[in-house]
Order: structure tokens, then sequence, then C-alpha cells
């Protein structure tokens, strides 16, 4: 199961995001996003783990938890959508 992780602190690394849900189960990775254009963290991420039990404990451990100040967010995270992008207007 993969997670969202948002409102994350700019300063968070990969480790320390890898070490707060270690501590609810086996993380298989972790990716943290960044702009494309600056190379600078986006505030969010997700983490996989081994089993769905392991997300669910880190869902509702981790979910509001404060680090540096700031309250992240942590949910399941949703497929992305694959529909075309915009576009209209004439051809």
């Amino acid at each position: 199961m993969k997670l969202y992780v948002g409102n994350m602190p700019f300063s968070m690394d990969e480790g320390q995001v890898r070490e707060l849900f270690e501590a609810h189960g086996t993380v298989d990775s972790v990716a943290i996003i960044t702009d494309r254009d600056t190379g600078r963290p986006r505030g969010f991420g997700f983490v996989e783990m081994s089993d769905d039990e392991s997300c669910r404990n880190a869902m509702q451990a981790l979910d509001n938890h404060m680090v540096e100040g700031r309250n992240l967010k942590v949910n399941e995270a949703k497929p992305r959508n694959t529909g075309g992008g915009g576009g209209g207007g004439r051809w």
C-alpha cells in the first residue's frame, strides 16, 4: 500500500521520513517530490509499506503528527489520473 504524506517541512529528507514510518512497520520505499525546475522539495511525498496493516497503523499514528511545527497529513495515496491533459480550443 502507498501512503501520501503532505504538509512536510521542506527540511525533511527521505531518511527522516523512513525513520518516522519504520516505527509502524517495514518501509519499502520513500519518495519526496521535488520541483522539477529548482530541485527543491515541494512539501509532500509518498511512502510504500510492506503490508496494509502497517499502513493503517502509520496513518492513524502519524496523521496530524507535528514535525518541526507542521502537522503532517497522511492518507492512502490515490492512483494518478491517467487521462489526457488540456488542449481544447481550435484545431
